[in-house]
This record gives structure tokens, C-alpha cells and sequence, in this order.
């Protein structure tokens, strides 16, 4: 059953007691990606592996993500700015103990492309804010492992 979570604001991403913060290099240039983050919802789990559907809802202003295993997210768009950041909080899920959860995806230029950094800011109870530690290693590898695919898909052909 879905639970409601706590309604925060962006600067969480700054002030959350959980703050994992991961970042890689692409190819593509910003605009690429963040038309990909942002605009194309529906493809996400062809590169974001953990992800099984994801679709967009109330006329681009949320989505309901599902993840391998039954998790399910419905989110609140809170910034989309153009080539730079897009961010999400998480209003309603099924997982167990979250309080709050804020997702910020930033993309920076690079000589040779873009920088992706991907900022998990959450609260809960101590229990999981322990489990959220301990997994920070999964969660880099899932989110390295999207970064790749999404550059690959970037790359090739018919590409944005």
C-alpha cells in the first residue's frame, strides 16, 4: 500500500540527513541528456536498468516510476531547467520507512561532453538510514551502470 511521504522542498537536496551524492562523465551534450532525463520518461528503463516502467503524469508535472522488485514512486517535478537540472521529490511510495526522498539530477558541460550528478537525499528512521549507508555501493554501481547506458544510447544511432 502506498504511504504518503513528507512534502520537501529542493533544499533538501543540501540539508537531508541522508545525502549520497554520485557523479560520471558522458559524451553527450547537456541538452541531450536532460531531453532524456526530463522529456523522454517513458524510455528510462531502456538505460536505468532498476527501473521496469516509468510514464509521466498530470501533463509532465509528475511520474510514476517501478522499480525491479515491486517498488513503486510517484513524484513531484519540483525544477526543470533546460540543459542544467531536473529534480523530483517523492510523494507516495510502497517502500517501507521512508520519511522523505528528493532526487536532484544536475549536468554540467564538459570539454569532451557532459558531467552527471545524481544527488539521493532521504530521511527516515535510524534503521534505514543505516540500511540507505550500507547500500550506497548498489546505488552507485545502478546509477554507473544507467550513466553508461545512457551514453551509449546517446551515442548511437538516431540518437537526440
Amino acid at each position: 500500500m502506498a504511504r504518503q511521504l513528507r512534502p520537501v522542498e529542493l533544499e533538501f537536496v543540501e540539508n537531508a540527513p541522508i545525502r549520497l551524492v554520485f557523479s560520471a562523465p558522458v559524451s553527450a551534450v547537456p541538452s541531450a541528456v536532460y531531453a532524456t532525463l526530463a522529456e523522454d520518461v517513458e524510455h528510462l528503463p531502456e538505460w536505468f536498468t532498476a527501473v521496469t516502467a516509468a510514464r509521466s503524469t498530470e501533463g509532465g508535472a509528475g511520474r510514476e516510476v517501478r522499480l525491479k522488485g515491486g517498488t513503486v514512486f510517484t513524484e513531484r517535478i519540483l525544477a526543470k531547467e533546460p540543459d542544467t537540472r531536473y529534480a523530483y521529490r517523492i510523494e507516495q511510495t510502497n517502500a517501507p520507512g521512508l520519511r522523505a526522498l528528493l532526487e536532484e539530477w544536475r549536468i554540467t558541460p564538459t570539454a569532451t561532453g557532459s558531467r552527471i550528478q545524481w544527488t539521493f537525499a532521504a530521511d527516515g528512521p535510524a534503521p534505514l538510514r543505516l540500511a540507505l549507508l550500507l547500500g550506497r555501493g548498489g546505488l552507485g554501481r545502478a546509477f554507473r551502470d544507467a550513466v553508461r547506458n545512457l551514453d551509449r544510447r546517446l551515442a548511437g544511432p538516431g540518437a537526440p
